[in-house]
């Protein structure tokens, strides 16, 4: 096996929202043994406080040089010390520690843009309380977007056998349609081929589109998206040999007798169209991965969680399979880059 396949790739963890249940969840990953170079963005006082209320016997180590990261430890977390504005309690949102939360994705989205690491896995955060904190906030997968100066980029929800990925992500229903382009549909679905090929390590990726309307729009009477920008768009793709289908009602699409296990991805049109089958299916094991960018981010499916938050009871299954997805595509991608290169 080659050398770079051996090699630990640096992650780094955001902890999230103060007052969720994101920084217990980083203390019970820092508690398991990882193949990887881990450091947590976080307040010191507050992880600390943390671990003492989850009977965990957490060492810290603080670190702000990233040219030797040390590899992980369970019990020992590498931690970027980043201060909350004001103390946090749980459950109790706090305007004052939005900046706080988002000084957490700058030093990711920098550090990652720097080459220091590989991937980044990122806690829930409140974007209410962000945007009531006078940031303009729509999600993580905005955010890394516009800060890594990324053009176009695609949300996906992968679990064991299942990936949905979106045409749209955090939009109002109302704006869908007029976002949904024979342009916009092309970036993404190139962009899905790409990553599939490069980081999921598919030699012939199979993806499914689905209909905006119901019915995939019933030859027109019901809308007539599909017959005017999806299904165009997907006869490009497979004239290119493309193994392409659609557009697929979505009240069918999951079915077995669709067949769905046949496919790589499906491709939604919206948000609460997709995405509901895939947390149903594969709710607290599965992750969100943001496709098209410079480096590799995934996340937990899930939020806040306010009303558990420092009750130790949140299940850390999804922010652990987060971390292997992240960890098993930093490895797909250093194998593809080094293959390009002539280097394997």
């Amino acid at each position: 096996m080659n050398v770079i396949e051996n090699s630990q790739p640096s992650i780094i963890i955001t902890t999230g929202e103060p007052a969720g249940i994101g920084p217990e969840l980083a203390i019970q990953l820092a508690n398991e043994p990882w193949p990887a170079n881990l450091v947590f963005a976080g307040d010191p006082n507050l992880l600390s406080e943390i671990a003492s209320n989850c009977h965990l016997a957490i060492s810290f180590q603080s670190i702000d040089k990233f040219s030797s990261i040390p590899a992980h430890e369970p019990g020992k977390m590498v931690l970027h010390p980043i201060p909350l504005k004001q103390k946090s309690f749980p459950g109790q949102l706090n305007s004052k520690n939005s900046a706080y939360v988002l000084q957490q994705l700058a030093f990711a989205n920098e550090q990652c843009m720097n080459g220091n690491f590989q991937a980044v896995v990122t806690a829930p955060v409140h974007k209410g309380i962000i945007n009531d904190a006078g940031f303009s906030f729509s999600g993580h997968t905005e955010y890394f977007a516009n800060n890594s100066q990324t053009e176009k980029v695609v949300m996906l929800l992968a679990g064991e056998d299942l990936r949905v990925a979106l045409a749209t992500t955090h939009l109002p229903l109302a704006e869908v349609s007029n976002a949904i382009t024979q342009q916009s549909l092309t970036q993404i679905l190139n962009i899905i081929f790409q990553e599939l090929t490069k980081k999921f390590a598919l030699d012939s990726p199979r993806v499914t589109v689905l209909g905006l309307n119901p019915h995939a729009g019933e030859n027109g009477y019901l809308g007539k998206e599909e017959i005017d920008v999806i299904s165009p768009v997907i006869k490009n793709f497979r004239k290119k040999g493309y193994r392409i289908n659609g557009p697929v009602p979505a009240d069918t699409a999951f079915g077995t007798e669709q067949k769905i296990v046949d496919t790589d991805l499906v491709l939604a049109m919206y948000h609460d169209q997709g995405l509901p089958v895939l947390k149903f299916h594969h709710f607290s094991k599965a992750a969100n991965i943001t496709l098209g960018l410079p480096y590799i981010r995934t996340s937990v499916d899930h939020g806040t969680a306010l009303d558990i938050a420092g009750k130790n009871i949140a299940d850390v299954n999804s922010f652990r399979f987060a971390l292997n997805q992240a960890i098993s595509l930093s490895h797909q991608k250093s194998v593809s880059s080094a293959a390009e290169k002539g280097l394997m």
